[in-house]
């Protein structure tokens, strides 16, 4: 009786379900279409007709498409690499990695599993397949047209792979040092029994709530004039901050920090005081109370929190276009190069394959890390 009574009426259901659906497809449909234009000749992927663009006509007459026989066996690849990362991968990592190594564990594990899905859908697959087409018959000619040729010019004739190690530079910088002082910050502060730490934790919020453009403005003449600066202790040889990644993960953490500290405090309040009390009847000192009780149960917590502040550094445009040269540029601001006044239509379609590059590391983040998340803002991180 009492699950007949809470449950939702048939018409409350359809229109949740038909808002829900509508939502998702109305987020997911610009990253979907970008992809479908990414794959296809200029033509095709700017074509004012639809079916043009989702099947590409000029592109597969230009010899350059998927058969049958590639969607199949191509996609269950892929679709079977997909899955394993999501349920065999973490599975292995918990099992095999030593107690208190889980974040080197994840770092081996990720970078292992991209190349071996590298060597896989790039190496290994294309030339089965190709051989497999020509023995298939009319399951073996081109149904789609599709062509990875932006992909190439982006990553190899335009080194976009150099962009892409500067966003790593940068993103598992401000990630490591907002964490490292954001654990111990908001662990000092959730368990002070003073009201200062409240008052402290507002000023930073109005630090953070300020433009990035204004607080850029405040960096970027130290960063120039750092070399004059630093002459009297360097000599000749004083380096300048302007244009090194060091200098963007300085601000960004400075920007990105008090929003660390505030959801990381909200996470060590929800945990009670009863385990710091326990653990120094055991005989630990504060900081091995911290290290060996209270952050094994603050994970969820620290891969949410990592998670925003990944995002921060990864997306950000403002600060890395302004403190960085042409030489040591972040993706993001890499991609606003492609449009200028000679822009062709085959840039415009390269800058939508690099537009597509990054979306994909997001992707797979958010999906690996999934449980974790939902975890760490179920648990009141923004509670805050």
């Amino acid at each position: 009786m009492t699950a007949r009574t809470m449950r939702q009426p048939l018409s409350l259901r359809l229109a949740s379900g038909a808002f829900l659906g509508f939502w998702c497809l109305l987020a997911i449909f610009p990253i979907a279409w970008i992809a479908v234009m990414s794959i296809k000749s200029p033509v095709d992927a700017f074509a004012g007709n639809f079916g043009d663009v989702l099947f590409g006509p000029t592109t597969r007459g230009n010899g350059q498409g998927l058969s049958v026989l590639e969607l199949l066996i191509g996609g269950a690849v892929v679709i079977a690499l997909a899955r394993w990362a999501f349920s065999g991968l973490p599975r292995h990592v918990r099992r095999l990695t030593p107690a208190g190594w889980i974040a080197i564990g994840w770092l081996v594990a990720g970078l292992g599993y991209l190349a071996v899905f590298g060597l896989v859908v790039f190496g290994i697959l294309p030339p089965v397949l190709g051989a497999l087409d020509a023995i298939a018959g009319p399951l073996g000619q081109p149904v789609i047209g599709a062509t990875f040729e932006h992909y190439y010019a982006v990553w190899v004739e335009n080194a976009f792979w150099r962009n892409f190690v500067n966003s790593l530079v940068v993103t598992a910088g401000v990630v490591t040092i907002s964490l490292f002082v954001g654990t111990l910050a908001g662990y000092a502060l959730a368990r002070s029994p003073s009201n200062l730490a409240f008052w402290l934790l507002i000023a930073a919020l109005i630090f953070r709530a300020l433009p990035h453009s204004v607080l850029v403005a405040g960096y970027l003449p130290v960063f120039i004039n750092s070399s004059d600066w630093l002459a009297p202790i360097f000599g000749d040889a004083a380096p300048t901050l302007y244009g090194q990644p060091y200098a963007v993960i300085a601000v960004l953490v400075a920007i990105n920090q008090p929003f660390t500290i505030w959801m990381l405090r909200s996470f060590f309040q929800n945990i009670p005081t009863e385990l710091d009390e326990a653990a120094r009847v055991d005989g630990c000192t504060h900081f091995q109370a911290f290290r060996q009780v209270i952050m094994p149960v603050m994970w969820p917590g620290v891969i949410t929190t990592g998670l925003f502040s990944f995002l921060l550094a990864y997306n950000d445009f403002l600060v890395t276009s302004l403190l960085l040269d042409a030489q040591n540029q972040t993706m993001v601001p890499a991609i606003a190069s492609y449009f200028n006044r000679e822009t062709t239509t085959t840039d415009q379609v390269e800058a939508i394959a690099a537009a597509v590059s990054i979306t994909a590391p997001l992707f797979v983040l958010v999906m690996v890390f999934q449980r974790q998340i939902v975890s760490g803002l179920t648990a009141g991180a923004v509670k805050g």
